[in-house]
């Protein structure tokens, strides 16, 4: 075994695919999720290899049970996936943002350093709490120019606001008390085990059940986008390399407008799974009213990233789309299972 980890928000869709690299890695995985309308098993399924898993149904902000965890299975890394993030939703019901990422967070990392000052100073020094959070933090780009691990951050929804708290607060614990905190800020992610309610997989399904498109406002908002196996092999690179304290973004390198990337998915699915009435999918897109304060414009540069840990991507956009794509459509079962979990108000 090479480590034993705590992940939280496991069962999610960035948080699993990390488990399942980590338990082919042979590391020890305690999963712990509180299996929200995100979080499910189904997503955990089938994930072998020389290390293991255990799934723990929990809150992170039950800091009881954190510290148990934290000391039982002599936790080496506690990863923080765990986070309310659908902006959407946060304009909707803002308290839940609140509560999770920044109540959640400050839970987290109260409990690793009380769990830290026990440890021998060997075990100090592989010690590491690692914040996982977005781009979003730092706001709106124009037409020019990339986020990195120096832009000031600017967030505008109360989900990047609830972000950027929990990244103060990674930041102040390693600074005020010594925590060997990272944090890591992330493009879009794309991939398998998405919840269907993200663009990707919110269009792939749409179509599948002849749904019209939705795209918000002129759909020119640009996003990058980054594959989550390259995001979680970047997170493996931040806690093996990354120098305590710091920040690190890991971006795609592929900008693409929504409407790029919608037509994109149309055209995927015409060539995996054409519509019985042989219209073109790009048929059902529809313009919306776009979001309140929808951001123009994300990017990264994660040059600190390439250099400092040898970063490195494995997916272009527009094959590892078509990879995702083909995912879902030979998954559709589990997109069922999860939709159906969700409805029923967390899958617990």
């Amino acid at each position: 075994m090479k480590n034993s980890i705590l992940v939280t928000g496991g069962a999610g869709f960035i948080g699993s695919n990390f488990v399942e690299m980590a338990v082919k890695r042979g590391d020890r995985v305690i999963v712990l999720d509180s299996l929200t309308y995100a979080g499910h098993r189904e997503n955990l399924d089938g994930i072998t290899g020389p290390g293991s898993f255990e799934l723990v149904i929990g809150d992170i902000c039950d800091g009881k049970l954190v510290a148990e965890l934290l000391k039982r299975h002599e936790i080496d890394w506690l990863v923080n996936f765990a986070a309310e993030s659908h902006v959407d939703r946060s304009i909707d019901s803002p308290s839940a943002f609140i509560e999770t990422n920044i109540r959640g967070t400050f839970t987290l990392l109260n409990a690793a350093l009380e769990r830290y000052k026990t440890l021998s100073d060997s075990k100090k020094s592989g010690f590491r709490y690692l914040q996982i959070s977005t781009d979003e933090v730092y706001g709106s780009l124009g037409p020019t120019g990339k986020f990195s691990e120096t832009t000031p951050m600017a967030p505008n929804s109360p989900y990047s606001a609830s972000k950027a708290a929990g990244d103060h607060l990674a930041r102040a614990w390693f600074h005020t008390y010594g925590l060997p905190t990272i944090t890591t800020n992330c493009s879009n992610n794309y991939g398998p085990r998405q919840f269907p309610e993200k663009l990707i997989p919110f269009m792939i399904h749409c179509a599948l059940t002849n749904r019209p498109l939705p795209v918000y406002g002129d759909g020119q908002n640009v996003r990058d986008w980054i594959h989550v196996q390259d995001h979680c092999a970047g997170i493996f690179l931040a806690l093996e390399k990354g120098q305590l304290g710091e920040t690190y973004c890991f971006g795609g390198n592929a900008e693409r407008n929504n409407i790029h990337v919608v037509k994109a998915i149309c055209q995927e699915l015409d060539r995996q799974r054409p519509r019985p009435d042989g219209k073109p999918h790009e048929s059902a897109m529809q313009f919306v009213k776009d979001r309140p304060g929808h951001d123009r414009r994300y990017a990264i540069d994660d040059t600190r990233a390439q250099k400092e840990l040898g970063f490195k991507r494995r997916f272009e956009f527009e094959s590892g789309l078509a990879d995702t794509v083909r995912w879902y459509l030979a998954n559709e079962s589990w997109k069922n299972s999860v939709l159906e979990s969700a409805k029923k108000g967390a899958g617990k």
